[in-house]
């Protein structure tokens, strides 16, 4: 059972590992990152920064999508991020059962604010866009205890 889609660039940290996944009762955590197979030191971080007892699996994005679809992971309290918001669209339309998106932390230098953490370009809004018209729900917020944001775009 997916739980959540999270969007946020640096993929598992504090708010992540512990906030977050406590909040959803998470007990596997996907990170559906194509670049991550040629950057072993990255591996190594997200692997050491995952909390205990939480399952933690590395897949391209579209192992990803076949994984969740072929039912595999339905044993789970499915966690999933992502890095960046093509990944995202990527995942939303490749698996039927997401149905939201949350925006937790983008960074683009000289982006537009979306909130306090979260700037986005302009290719990324047109994304939140395509998936709010796909009846995606978006919100933005950093930590579980944040109000939910919708974007106003």
């Amino acid at each position: 059972m997916i739980k959540l889609l999270r969007v946020d660039y640096r993929l598992i940290h504090g708010q992540v590992a512990y906030a977050w996944t406590n909040y959803l009762g998470a007990d596997c955590i996907l990170v559906a990152n194509d670049g991550l197979s040629a950057d072993p030191i990255r591996v190594q971080a997200l692997k050491l920064s995952k909390p205990a007892g939480i399952k933690l699996v590395l897949k391209g994005v579209e192992d990803s999508i076949k994984a969740i679809n072929s039912s595999v992971t339905d044993k789970y309290k499915l966690f999933i991020l992502v890095d960046n918001m093509k990944d995202a669209r990527r995942m939303a339309q490749g698996c039927p059962s997401i149905t939201s998106v949350n925006v937790g932390n983008l960074f683009a230098a000289g982006g537009r604010a979306l909130s306090v953490r979260c700037y986005a370009t302009d290719e990324d809004i047109g994304i939140i866009k395509e998936l709010m018209a796909d009846n995606i729900e978006i919100d933005i917020r950093s930590v579980p205890t944040d109000p939910k944001a919708v974007p106003n775009l």
